[in-house]
């Protein structure tokens, strides 16, 4: 990666950071398949401290780098050149999200009791929002979990599922339908939940072909969960709204990290195609292999592109970077997994073997065309917006260039 548009302090974090990933963290990456075990985690995330580069996309006040969001990418995917750099430099799905939401909205008492230790990394966190079926999963409108007012608080019943890094977390953001109460609008709230409230319980485990995420992706159950007035996060019936300060610049992390990763695989494609002879040639001399090679690089590099356009609409129109942040994901998702497949291909019996970290690491890109809404969804809602765009513009006085022309004299 090259940035000469990046400020000097923002290049040298990012030099830092990949010495660091590539000198110490990938030497204590788990076995392909294996977790990352807390000691692991801990110790990696002490070195990163004493090395200048934990939590890059904290604030400094809270003991992070203090990078701006339109500068995150090209440090996310150095720490994302591992599969384990991202827990390491605690900037890891989903506390990343959690920190900066919290960070945005959270009240000053919520930011010392919730931000300041999620951003140390004394504890980890979660977000419960996606249900079982037919509850909220794709589609928030059908969220099912309640809060009701009480006295002095509010009483949460509903069960969750997904909810990647419950296993061990501190405190879950618990999103929750209301009513209409004082004044606040019927709608969706979010609530901070803390995961030694009696009201909560971990339920069972969902075993998924990927391993990187603490904690899991577990159900939740809410039973009578009494949280006091000062849970609320942000206000009242305006859950989703407040969400969106988390879910463009979260979709956006994710295919930082996972670009870093379609680089490492890259890499231990292109190491393979430079040694291995194959018809009394180098693999990388083959036109096959070559194409294989090209396209890779192409889906890098505009997956970059679209990352860095849509960072910097996230700080200039957030509402825009929002929908942006959409199409990125769709993108990213796609081309990374296609690049750590045709790495896959490239290294032949090898690469579906353990011997590589290439079988494990499809596992680990596969669900994100899944997670943080399905792509099917994603492309739903951004034709949508792309009809509405233009219907708008031809409605104003664009000329409509939709009909066909009749040529006269055509036979």
């Amino acid at each position: 990666m090259t940035s000469p548009h990046l400020p000097p302090q923002v290049r040298e974090l990012i030099g830092r950071t990949r010495r660091f990933v590539r000198e110490v963290v990938i030497e204590a990456e788990p076995a392909p398949g294996e977790r990352l075990d807390p000691a692991t985690r801990a110790r990696l995330q002490a070195a990163a401290k004493a090395a200048g580069v934990f939590a890059p996309q904290v604030p400094k006040e809270y003991g992070g780098q203090g990078v701006p969001l339109e500068h995150w990418s090209p440090v996310l995917q150095e720490a994302g050149y591992s599969p384990i750099g991202p827990s390491a430099l605690n900037c890891m799905a989903p506390d990343e999200g959690n920190m900066h939401m919290l960070h945005l909205i959270a009240t000053e008492e919520q930011k010392r009791r919730y931000l300041h230790p999620l951003a140390a990394g004394e504890i980890r966190s979660c977000f419960g929002m996606t249900e079982p079926h037919p509850g909220a999963g794709s589609d928030p409108a059908a969220l099912r979990t309640t809060a009701t007012r009480t006295g002095g608080g509010w009483v949460v019943n509903g069960h969750k599922r997904f909810i990647s890094g419950a296993v061990g977390a501190g405190f879950c953001i618990v999103m929750a339908r209301t009513e209409a109460v004082e004044g606040a609008p019927a709608g969706a709230t979010m609530f901070l939940v803390e995961m030694t409230n009696p009201g909560i319980r971990v339920g069972e485990a969902i075993h998924t072909v990927d391993r990187y995420i603490d904690g899991g992706h577990p159900h939740l159950h809410l039973e009578d969960c009494f949280v006091p007035e000062e849970a609320v996060l942000g206000e009242v019936g305006l859950g989703f709204r407040h969400a969106q300060v988390r879910l463009g610049p979260a979709r956006l992390t994710h295919c930082m990290r996972w670009l870093g990763l379609a680089r490492r695989s890259l890499d231990i494609a292109l190491d393979r195609a430079e040694r291995r002879e194959l018809f009394g040639a180098p693999l990388k001399s083959l036109g096959l292999a070559q194409n294989l090679l090209a396209e890779s690089v192409i889906d890098i590099e505009t997956s970059d592109a679209i990352i860095t356009k849509t960072a910097a609409l996230l700080t200039e129109d957030p509402k825009a970077g929002s929908a942006m942040s959409s199409v990125a994901k769709v993108h990213c998702s796609e081309a990374v997994f296609r690049v750590v497949d045709r790495a896959l291909q490239l290294c032949g019996g090898d690469g579906v073997s353990d011997g590589l970290p290439l079988a494990q690491y499809l596992n680990e890109v596969r669900p994100f065309r899944i997670y943080d809404g399905s792509n099917e969804t994603h492309k739903w809602a951004i034709a949508r917006r792309a009809s509405a765009r233009r219907k708008a513009a031809v409605d104003s006085g664009e000329p409509y260039r939709g009909e066909a022309a009749v040529r006269k004299g055509d036979a």
